[in-house]
């Protein structure tokens, strides 16, 4: 019943925030606006059946049926609100893991980013020539990331694993050196020596989406 009443109170102040928003600074719309969008988040976070309805033993055709029903209904709300689209300063690369929310991840849904996702948080050659073409596009900040919890780490660290998954593991054992050679790329390396480009490492705390530090050496223009 408290959820329940909490999302109520939720839905009546949204009217309210958005005409205050209206004439609020841009600050206090932005925090506004990442409220709005992380009650969103709650008020589904609790609908575990993915067709709203039964539970998990849908066949393969039942649900990419219901994801052709629920991407129309969001399609049918952007047509109805189109949004602008804001040229990327950031690009993030993270683990494909599903709970991680690059969303959440900023709090801003402004498509300030580009989000590079791959297995393990792997580097490799087409994710570096993706990079360092969002570079030459005017990306200033690039944040190397991984994240507590990893499954593709987990698997390189289990001897039994390594041989099941010999690929994935190659991918996060090649993790260090790609990144080495990413930062030699010359673009990229001209890039931080003329302080263009910022690049920076960060570990994502899985349950909380918290950027931390990661361990090991930071890069740095100049360096």
């Amino acid at each position: 019943m408290t959820k329940k009443r909490g999302i109520l109170v939720g839905l009546l102040l949204i009217p309210v925030a958005l005409i205050v928003g209206l004439w609020a600074s841009p600050g206090f719309q932005f925090i506004t606006g990442g409220a709005l969008v992380n009650m969103g988040y709650r008020m589904q976070d609790h609908i575990h059946a993915f067709d709203l309805q039964h539970e998990h033993d849908l066949s393969p055709d039942e649900i990419w049926s219901e994801l052709q029903r629920q991407n129309e209904l969001s399609a049918s709300v952007r047509d109805a609100f189109p949004r602008s689209a804001e040229h990327p300063l950031v690009a993030l690369l993270v683990c494909m893991d599903a709970r991680i929310d690059t969303n959440e991840l900023v709090g801003d849904t402004r498509r300030y980013y580009y989000i590079v996702r791959t297995a393990g948080s792997a580097l490799a050659e087409p994710e570096q020539e993706m990079l360092e073409l969002a570079v030459i596009n005017g990306v200033k900040v690039i944040v190397l990331t991984s994240h507590s919890d990893c499954a593709a780490e987990g698997a390189a660290a289990d001897p039994e694993l390594r041989e099941r998954f010999p690929a994935v593991v190659s991918l996060v054992d090649q993790r260090e050196t790609r990144i080495r050679e990413f930062m030699a790329r010359p673009i990229i390396r001209e890039a931080l020596d003329s302080g263009r480009l910022r690049i920076e490492r960060a570990r994502i705390d899985t349950l909380t989406d918290r950027l931390e530090p990661e361990p090991g050496p930071t890069p740095n223009a100049g360096s």
